[in-house]
């Protein structure tokens, strides 16, 4: 496998504003906060991170096929 990928773009389900974010290389992130609305999203169900539900890239755990946070 290459090597993993650590920048994933999230777009709030919200407003739609979108951001190029750094992720965790070795931990899931479950909360984040819109730049532009501030409001704060949650993974949805099934999910083990805000970047697995609305980035452009899966959490890093996920794309080295380790499961959520192991």
């Amino acid at each position: 496998m290459l090597g993993v990928i650590l920048e994933s773009v999230i777009t709030c389900p919200e407003c739609g504003h979108s951001k190029t974010e750094n992720m965790p290389k070795n931990s899931c992130q479950f909360f984040y906060e819109c730049k532009s609305c501030q409001k704060i999203i949650k993974p949805l169900p099934g999910d083990c991170c805000v970047f697995c539900s609305y980035g452009t890239v899966k959490c890093p755990p996920i794309q080295k096929g380790k499961g959520c946070c192991e």
